[in-house]
């Protein structure tokens, strides 16, 4: 190894991690994170400096830096609220995006399937004698009935709390089971069949209008949140079988940590849901408007995602690309500037 190559080249982030840890001001959460992956990467390069027996007086000047800098992690303490907001505008949608096309496949899967089901039951009585599904059932499916009154027989805010608690825990078996795979493929499955069913039965009694009315304004934002837990949960355990470059156990904790961040930040967004579910979907508003609320809320969300967590994780990736791009350039310009040892001593 070029030692004074790979003294330019990580140069930069050596100071940087130096004026972190010696900066008076608070830290700000972005920072302390940084402060924090500077820390780790400094000490792997410095093992590696110490095992080819380079100048004492950069080891000197490394290990300088890398104490003060050990002080400030150990105390730094970022503040609560920053940390939480931090979550909201950058860990929970980056996390929801990275898993994108998880979420989206198992959508399209869900959607079809339960659309095929209910185009089934509607058109086929077999269907319904297979099933044991009656052919009429105006208890369930006419004006007044059961499919209706469900949404307004208990309190708001009781049913609101309700189906919040009933969401998350739907959301939660989806998250964590998919380590097993199976079990979240089962959830998710038993969420379109039922979706399925209903949407057959009211079909077949030609009440789709009512169908929509009642499903749509809560329906968009609660059925996108059980497809995030769901795509996340079966990434998960896609990472047991495939860890790609990493190690097994080192891909599982990353990804583990990135289901942790979307089961916190999705229990919010189910907290949504549940209140339009509660207070909007059995209201006496009309119905273009009680969709109109749902179609906002999951557009917001959606932009949220693709707007905010898009931005997030393209401005880590550029980051991240830059490391490597001055890994691959740093030596070459290296040699041109003639660049050694000493000038990083003597700045620390």
């Amino acid at each position: 190894m070029d030692l004074d190559a790979y003294t330019f080249v990580h140069r930069r982030s050596w100071d940087r991690l130096d004026y972190l840890a010696t900066r008076r001001q608070r830290l700000t959460g972005a920072e302390t994170d940084e402060l924090v992956r500077l820390y780790r990467l400094t000490s792997q390069q410095f093992a590696r400096i110490q095992a080819r027996e380079a100048d004492p007086e950069l080891i000197a000047g490394l290990s300088a830096i890398l104490t003060r800098a050990r002080g400030r992690v150990l105390s730094a303490q970022p503040e609560t609220g920053r940390e939480i907001a931090r979550f909201f505008t950058h860990r929970f949608p980056a996390a929801v995006y990275r898993a994108w096309k998880w979420w989206v496949g198992v959508a399209a899967v869900f959607l079809l399937g339960a659309t095929a089901l209910a185009v089934w039951v509607d058109e086929f009585a077999s269907a319904r004698r297979t099933l044991g599904l009656p052919d009429h059932a105006p208890e369930l499916t006419g004006p007044g009935g059961a499919f209706e009154t469900y949404y307004s027989e208990h309190p708001n805010d009781a049913f609101a709390a309700q189906v919040w608690t009933n969401n998350a825990w739907v959301a939660a078996i989806a998250l964590f089971s998919g380590f097993l795979i199976l079990p979240a493929v089962y959830v998710l499955v038993m969420n379109a069949v039922n979706l399925g069913i209903s949407a057959g039965l009211m079909a077949h009694a030609d009440r789709m209008d009512a169908f929509f009315t009642f499903i749509l304004p809560h329906g968009m934002l609660e059925l996108t949140a059980i497809f995030v837990a769901g795509g996340a949960g079966l990434k998960l355990g896609w990472t047991l079988v495939d860890p790609g470059r990493e190690s097994r156990v080192r891909a599982l904790a990353r990804q583990g940590r990135a289901t942790a961040v979307i089961a916190v930040g999705l229990t919010g967004v189910l907290l949504v849901s549940g209140l339009i579910e509660g207070f909007v979907t059995p209201s006496d508003l009309p119905a273009s408007l009680r969709i109109a609320v749902g179609a906002l809320a999951e557009l917001a969300f959606l932009g949220y995602v693709f707007g905010v967590g898009r931005r997030v994780v393209l401005e880590e990736e550029a980051s991240e690309h830059m490391v490597s791009y001055s890994a691959v350039t740093g030596p070459e310009a290296a040699v041109r500037k003639g660049a050694s040892t000493s000038a990083v001593a003597a700045g620390n």
